[in-house]
């Protein structure tokens, strides 16, 4: 499922590349890679807790689930900047 939204994910965002600036993209970009990384240490933390037992495994859920909410608020403040590159550049 993860892997289904990523690309859906992936397949919107080259769709809006097409009308954005270069340093739109760029700023985008830099959010985006961020954010990438921290759904992969999500991922290796969900792997790992899957390894786990008790209260070892519902804490590596947890830090597994604070990653995650990490990736999305950074996603979002990419988003944030590549609109705020768009208004200054429509100025």
């Amino acid at each position: 499922m993860k892997t289904i939204v990523t690309v859906l994910g992936l397949a919107s965002m080259i769709a809006l590349a097409a009308c954005d600036s270069k340093q739109e993209n760029t700023v985008e970009n830099a959010y985006e890679n961020q954010a990438d990384a921290l759904d992969n240490q999500a991922a290796n933390m969900e792997s790992l807790a899957d390894n786990l037992s008790g209260s070892a495994e519902n804490a590596a859920e947890n830090a597994a689930d604070v990653l995650e909410n990490k990736a999305d608020a950074t996603r979002n403040a990419g988003e944030a900047a590549a609109e705020a590159v768009e208004k200054n550049e429509k100025k």
